[in-house]
């Protein structure tokens, strides 16, 4: 399934390697890219505001601007679900903003990374000074 290319809104693209825990900065970049290319990555801005509640005299402008973010919504949580393992899959499938979903796996994940780096580090320099 590595590699596979599948169709979407009559565009080719790779199928990302499912993220299981390991490897997470690499995998945050891929789909950042992905996200990117399909224009709908600012959804997990953290400064975009809410959307407002729909209002009976919203113009067509209002209601096309609200359907097209909660598509972009939609779309981008279930790319990011996609990219996951199906143990992370069934974890966060419960959480419906994919900004809550991108955050908790960044808190979880790279944190962790950062704590390998610094005891990797940690070790190195140790052995270092016992050359």
């Amino acid at each position: 399934m590595e590699g596979e290319t599948i169709k979407i809104m009559n565009q080719d693209l790779v199928r990302l390697d499912r993220f299981d825990g390991s490897n997470f900065t690499r995998w945050q970049d891929k789909v950042r890219f992905l996200l990117t290319a399909l224009k709908i990555f600012y959804i997990l801005d953290p400064t975009l505001a809410p959307l407002p509640e729909p209002k009976e005299n919203d113009t067509p402008q209002v209601v096309a601007a609200r359907k097209k973010r909660e598509e972009d919504e939609l779309i981008c949580r279930g790319h990011i679900l996609n990219a996951l393992s199906d143990r992370l899959y069934d974890l966060y499938t419960n959480t419906y903003s994919a900004r809550e979903i991108w955050e908790a796996l960044e808190n979880k994940y790279k944190v962790e990374e950062e704590g390998t780096k610094k005891f990797l580090i940690s070790q190195y320099i140790d052995f270092k000074f016992f050359l």
